[in-house]
This record gives structure tokens, C-alpha cells and sequence, in this order.
């Protein structure tokens, strides 16, 4: 190979290189927004669920016969490094409900539960006197999942029978 055909070949490359990479960076661009519509997606469907379990506790707070005086959601709270959120909790004289909310759960949410429970009381000293009980709210969640749930302790909130709230206005449109 002479000089001038090397020379060719590896320009012939470079250009050849240059295209790959504009290609690559289109896809990389495309996946991005698949991505990005995906998690939106994702997030959307555990407002979702956020949204029905708060609803459906705030008017009756507890969990099994363990009754609660107050309900609130989505608690951040930051202590120096430590910092969680919190999808629901509830409160009383001598107790606190943390409820972690999926849309489908899965077992490793449980071991995030637990780290949650764990620093609650490091995050909100105020409680240290209070029992802590630990619930995973969930629209859907396998057998084990479930199962090991209830062997940490933990309550399971599911969906069930008819539940449904109608608000109107005293002006209801009648064809």
C-alpha cells in the first residue's frame, strides 16, 4: 500500500468515524426522550396511588386497630446528610404511621421502607417516645412481597370492593 492509498484509507476512516458518531449521538438524543417519557410516566402512575391511599385514609386514619388523630403526605425532612421522604404518615398521642406507597410493589421497597423507619426518629427526635409502625400501600403487589412484608412486621394496604367518592355542586347540570 503506497502513501497516498493510506493516506486515503485513513481519512476515508475518519469521515466514515465522524458519521458514526453524529448516528450515536442522535440515538443517545432519542433514547433520552423515551426515557424521559417513561419515568414520567412511572411517576405519574405512583401519584396515582399516592393520591388514592391518602384519600382513603384521611378520613379514617389507621392502620389495622391502631387509630390515628392526624394524616399528612409527602414529608421531606433533611438532618445533615440524612434525608428522606415520606409518602404518608399519621400520627396520635403515642405512635406514628409511616406508609411507603407504590404503585406496584416489589420486595426491595420493603427494604426501603425499613432504612425509612430506621432514620425517622434521627430526622424527628420530638418522637423518640413513640412507637413506629410501618405500612407499604400498594395497587398491586406480588404473593412474596406480600408475604414478606407481614413477616417484618409490616401492615399491607391494598385496593379492595367498591370505593368511590362523589362530589358535586348544589347546581347539577340535568338534561
Amino acid at each position: 500500500m503506497t502513501d497516498d492509498e493510506l493516506k486515503a484509507l485513513v481519512a476515508s476512516l475518519a469521515v466514515a468515524q465522524q458519521k458514526t458518531d453524529e448516528q450515536l449521538k442522535e440515538t443517545d438524543r432519542k433514547l433520552q426522550k423515551v426515557s424521559d417519557m417513561l419515568g414520567g410516566m412511572g411517576q405519574n402512575q405512583g401519584d396515582v396511588a399516592e393520591e388514592f391511599f391518602f384519600n382513603s385514609l384521611v378520613d379514617d386514619p389507621h392502620l389495622g386497630d391502631i387509630h390515628f388523630d392526624d394524616i399528612s403526605k409527602n414529608e421531606s425532612k433533611q438532618r445533615g446528610k440524612l434525608q428522606e421522604e415520606y409518602d404518608i404518615v399519621m400520627t396520635n398521642g403515642n405512635a406514628i404511621g409511616i406508609v411507603e406507597v407504590k404503585y406496584k410493589a416489589h420486595e426491595n421497597d420493603l427494604s426501603k421502607l425499613e432504612r425509612k423507619m430506621r432514620n425517622f426518629k434521627t430526622l424527628f427526635p420530638w418522637f423518640n417516645d413513640y412507637k413506629l409502625y410501618g405500612a407499604i400501600a400498594s395497587f398491586h403487589i406480588n404473593d412474596d412481597a406480600k408475604k414478606d412484608a407481614l413477616e417484618r412486621g409490616f401492615f399491607v394496604l391494598q385496593r379492595k370492593g367498591e370505593v368511590i367518592q362523589t362530589d358535586c355542586s348544589e347546581h347539577l347540570m340535568v338534561l
